[in-house]
């Protein structure tokens, strides 16, 4: 197949991206498509007549790492030239067979994108427009979860400039739209609340905070409508902030979780009951914590396009399933492909 593989945008999480789309080229190359990778953001400038010549030509391999510092979106914007979908992006994938999205964060998840593929007839990976537009925003998931009987930690959404009320102490501040835990906090009494606030309204201007739950951090994929195994993610230090997402050796990841066969049950069936009240396509990742004093299970959202290194959660689920990473990217695209017949 003609596969071009989106990564980058304009996205607090542009470089777990770009690692994510350098490693899915690599191995559906190995695996005999003919494959192009393109940034959303800067587009493609090289030359060509013909953009279906571009998965003719040999295509070099790139390595690429998530730096402990996002990137600056601010001076990249400043930079271009106002669009967020770069030159020749669309003509590029107008030429394939069938776009994988291996973005994160706001270009990408947030549904503008898919929405425009849609009306280009641009075929793609993943969730449609509304089910990513509902499970980018943290405020409309909750509601969804509620409105399907899924529990989910209790929260207020703050605007920049209104009243700051609060849900008593421990919580959690976050961003209402962001992920891979950019400018979120763990806040433990009043002293450190404010500080939490002005990071979090530093990336947006409604801000989700949440009852801190005590307990088990556990995630699992759902390809189609069947669940994948469970993992436990222990940070060996802190929480699970952005450091601890994606720098080497700082977070334990357990697969399949080391729980009971009941308990795994649940969080399978639950997880799939995430993905269809959200109304999301072809596949995500779901997560949750697992109170420590009760047992009971709460959502705390879902990933429409979750991160797709080798060392990510979806392909280790994967592994457990004995699907080596390139399987499990043409796994997806041939599940996102069904969706077209």
């Amino acid at each position: 197949m003609k596969i071009a593989v989106v990564c980058g945008g304009l996205s607090n999480e542009r470089d777990v991206s770009i690692t994510s789309g350098t490693c899915v080229a690599r191995a559906l190359r190995e695996r005999g498509h003919k494959v192009v990778l393109v940034d959303l953001f800067y587009g493609y400038s090289g030359s060509y007549s013909d953009p279906s010549k571009l998965f003719e030509r040999e295509q070099e391999d790139m390595a690429y790492s998530v730096k402990e510092e996002t990137p600056d979106i601010e001076k990249m914007l400043a930079d271009g030239n106002g669009s967020r979908i770069g030159g020749n992006v669309l003509e590029i994938c107008k030429a394939a067979d069938i776009c994988f999205l291996a973005l994160h964060g706001e270009d990408g998840e947030n549904g503008k994108l898919q929405a425009t593929m849609d009306i280009h007839g641009i075929k793609y990976t993943g969730s449609g427009y509304l089910g990513s537009a509902i499970a980018m925003n943290k405020e409309i998931t909750k509601i969804m979860l509620r409105n399907s009987g899924i529990p989910t930690p209790e929260g207020i959404v703050l605007e920049k400039g209104g009243e700051y009320a609060e849900v008593g102490f421990p919580c959690v501040v976050k961003p209402c739209s962001g992920g891979s835990s950019v400018g979120t906090s763990m806040v433990k009494d009043k002293s450190e609340y404010a500080a939490a606030l002005e990071l979090a309204f530093k990336y947006e201007d409604h801000v989700l905070v949440e009852r801190f739950i005590k307990g088990r951090e556990l995630t699992v994929g759902v390809m189609g409508d069947k669940a994948m195994p469970v993992i436990e993610i222990i940070p060996k230090q802190g929480w699970y902030d952005y450091k601890n997402k994606y720098q080497a050796g700082l977070t334990e990841e357990i697969c399949p979780a080391p729980i009971s066969a009941e308990d795994t049950d649940r969080v399978q069936r639950l997880a799939e009951r995430v993905k269809t009240a959200l109304m999301v396509d072809v596949y995500c990742r779901a997560d949750f914590l697992m109170d420590s004093a009760s047992g009971e299970l709460y959502c705390l959202e879902a990933n429409t396009l979750p991160g797709m290194t080798p060392t990510s959660l979806i392909p280790q689920m994967g592994r457990e399933q004995g699907l080596d990473f390139g399987e499990v990217c043409e796994k997806i695209i041939e599940l996102s492909m069904e969706k077209y017949k």
